[in-house]
């Protein structure tokens, strides 16, 4: 099982793409991983021949687990699976509970001490089913999947005792994401800085730089790409803005990996645009694409997600004028930004209306203070207001 984030303990099988005595080939698609973040596509990292595959969709398994072996033609995987360099094990359907208190059943209420299986245990935690009150079908009186399953089908039955109908099912996803966003909200010194941006330039670039990129790639140039063009090279300028804390001090990162806020069906997952800062506004637009169907399909990629330095949550697309965005640890800051809409505002002396955006600057206050993340939000809305001088 591989770590695809900071802080991982364990990772759920989702699909293997490959049954075992297939060939594979190096980079070809082989399994479906969900972490605490987003469902990752994971490739194969060798060519070969899937063997020995010791975990099944459903199963929960510790960083570091054997899973399965790739082995060349007549060769076969070692007869037992080591226990990974941290000593832990992949989650089993066999209990340390003391067996003798499980008793064969022939589908009655599960003893104290039955035994449950990971996709079972992991049913019923997530649709908040107490097990003590669930009939076990398996051997010994255990308690299957199936067997949370036919509960869940079933009306009336313990299942809508144990689940309020005002309870709202969560996903993994959404469920981690409620619990980072708290942790950074109760650890992180959060402040905040609001910039108005009069967005016109913003929009007539985007029509002249993106028709003939549209044009050229088939891909649509949004106004997220043409802001994440800037953000990125604005903030060569301002380096404690693009930096991570460290829990030590502060680590001034050399490139801008530009995470970008996506919504999916299970939450919101952050996908990343590494060197955004020498990306032209075409690559940019492309990479964006491109992660934003994978995230729709469940087809991110490890690199996908990780790494990211500094992030923009655009919301402007849902009408919304303003928000606050929690930061994402270890980065600094989180650009939230909102619609773009027709507003009256002084103009050459007089009331006129102009294209207005509201951004508003979620800042650590670890890493900056007042005056930086004010004299980064004044360049960035200078650089909306003129992105020709910085996208030519």
């Amino acid at each position: 099982m591989p770590a695809l984030e900071m802080a991982q303990e364990n990772g759920k099988l989702l699909a293997w793409r490959k049954k075992e005595g297939e060939g594979v080939a190096k980079g070809e698609p082989l399994l479906d991983i969900e972490t605490d973040k987003a469902v990752v596509e994971i490739e194969s990292p060798a060519d070969g021949i899937l063997a020995g595959v010791k975990a099944h969709e459903g199963d929960v398994i510790p960083v570091g687990q054997t899973i399965a072996w790739i082995v060349l033609p007549g060769e076969k995987p070692p007869a037992e699976i080591q226990p990974s360099a941290s000593g832990r094990r992949m989650e089993t359907k066999t209990s340390t509970a003391a067996p003798a208190a499980a008793t064969k059943t022939s589908g009655g209420p599960a003893p104290s001490a039955a035994r449950i299986s990971p996709k079972a245990r992991r049913l019923a935690k997530e649709h908040g089913i107490e097990l003590s009150g669930v009939r076990g079908t398996g051997s010994e009186g255990e308690i299957l999947a199936e067997d949370i399953q036919a509960l869940l089908a079933s009306p009336g039955s313990a299942k809508d005792a144990a689940t309020p109908a005002a309870l709202e099912t969560m996903s993994s996803i959404a469920r981690l994401m409620a619990e980072r966003t708290t942790q950074s909200w109760t650890t992180v010194p959060h402040f905040f800085v609001v910039r108005e941006a009069d967005a016109a330039a913003l929009i007539e670039a985007r029509e002249k730089l993106g028709s003939p990129i549209e044009k050229a790639q088939g891909v649509r140039i949004t106004h997220t790409d043409v802001l994440v063009a800037l953000a990125a090279r604005v903030l060569v300028k301002h380096r404690r803005m693009n930096a991570n804390w460290t829990g030590e001090g502060i680590r001034l990162n050399p490139e801008v990996n530009m995470g970008i806020a996506m919504a999916v069906n299970d939450g919101v997952v952050a996908t990343v645009i590494p060197g955004a800062e020498a990306k032209k506004l075409g690559e940019i637009a492309a990479l964006r694409h491109d992660l934003t169907e994978r995230a729709r399909s469940g087809k991110l990629r490890p690199a996908d997600i990780a790494g990211a330095t500094f992030t923009i949550s655009n919301l402007g697309m849902y009408k919304v004028d303003a928000f606050s965005a929690i930061i994402n640890p270890p980065q600094a800051a989180i650009l939230a930004v909102g619609s773009i809409t027709d507003r009256v505002v002084p103009v050459d002396g007089k009331p006129g209306i102009r294209p207005m955006m509201t951004m508003t600057l979620s800042s650590d206050h670890r890493v900056v203070d007042g005056a930086r993340a004010a004299s980064f939000l004044n360049d960035l809305a200078d650089a909306i207001q003129d992105p020709g001088k910085w996208l030519a």
